[in-house]
């Protein structure tokens, strides 16, 4: 697989990485197979798709704990990226980004990974009652100490250098402005896909021009730019999805014709081409520093999405994904 490079310390990794958070988290429970998602995580590292993405609140803890049983066979082969600064309660996830906190996450992570060095640690979200150069200097001790190669954060969507609603507690540009007055981005995650293009208007460039690497999360929009989701299928009450706007069935169907557009893009290059591998082929394409980091927990969609490095798309391709309709229905 071609290998990209994530910011100034030039950390080689392959071109479509592996988001692991639904293996453990967030979509529905009783789809979850730990045995498949180890062997899902195999079938990543043999492609070449050695990012693998997680967090310490995907389970919360699980996650990482399944990875740590591939790490300790295959280290060599992973580029590992953990996060650290949210909490998962009864009723509320909360972001902490005290010092003292990340340092005991820190240490908690390389535990769970079974490793003594996490390759891109980065911060979740920022905490509102907790200066982020505060919690960011703890995180360049850790740097450091040589528990951590380079520091990354999950940003808010702009457009237009206009700020998004977003989710709760993302960086916002100013606060990445100011983190990298303390110690040097390497990467950038945000969200970016064909159905959620805000991070083109700002954020993006902003990483080119500093040689941030972005990270490019939910790629595929959550599952539904596969085309395997029907409209008004349902999702289990534990699926996040289940109470996303975009996901009602009068949504997904209003938004078939991005599906759609996808599908007539692929057939051109194949018929064993899905409509998932353009979508990925379109973030791969929007520049050298994207890593797109598609999640999944069945060895199959791995190899999909490996795959999709492959895939080179034409100019008259790129055209026809830029006249796709506006994603219909909320999204932050």
């Amino acid at each position: 697989m071609e290998r990209r490079t994530i910011g100034a310390a030039a950390l080689a990794v392959g071109a479509v990485g592996l988001g692991c958070m639904p293996m453990n988290w967030a979509y529905s429970a009783s789809r979850r197979r730990g045995g498949e998602s180890l062997r899902t995580v195999h079938r990543a590292l043999d492609l070449g798709s050695t990012l693998l993405d997680t967090a310490d609140m995907y389970g919360p803890f699980t996650n990482e704990l399944l990875l740590g049983r591939v790490l300790k066979e295959r280290r060599a082969d992973a580029f590992v990226s953990t996060k650290a600064g949210l909490l998962v309660g009864e009723q509320h996830i909360v972001a902490n980004g005290r010092p003292g906190y990340v340092r005991r996450a820190c240490d908690a992570s390389l535990r769970r990974l079974q490793t003594d060095v996490i390759d891109l640690y980065q911060l979740h979200r920022a905490d509102p009652e907790v200066p982020v150069e505060e919690t960011w200097g703890a995180m360049a001790e850790l740097v450091r100490a040589g528990k951590v190669r380079a520091l990354g954060l999950c940003a808010m969507q702009t457009d237009g250098g206009r700020r998004s609603r977003g989710r709760p507690y993302e960086a916002t540009m100013g606060q990445l402005e100011r983190v990298q007055q303390v110690f040097p981005v390497s990467a950038v995650q945000a969200e970016l896909s064909v159905w959620s293009p805000q991070a083109l208007g700002t954020l993006l460039p902003w990483c080119e021009a500093r040689g941030i690497g972005f990270l490019a999360a939910m790629p595929l929009g959550s599952g539904f730019l596969t085309g395997t989701l029907t409209p008004g299928q349902g999702f289990e009450p534990d699926d996040v999805r289940a109470r996303h706007p975009r996901f009602t069935a009068e949504m997904m169907a209003g938004n078939q014709p991005i599906v759609a557009g996808l599908r007539r893009i692929a057939a051109r290059h194949g018929e064993d081409v899905t409509p998932a591998q353009v979508a990925l082929a379109w973030v791969l394409s929007r520049g050298r520093h994207v890593v797109p980091v598609p999640g999944a927990k069945r060895e199959r969609w791995a190899g999909e999405n490996a795959a999709a490095a492959e895939l080179r798309l034409t100019a008259r391709d790129l055209a026809e994904v830029g006249r796709l309709p506006a994603a219909r229905g909320s999204w932050d």
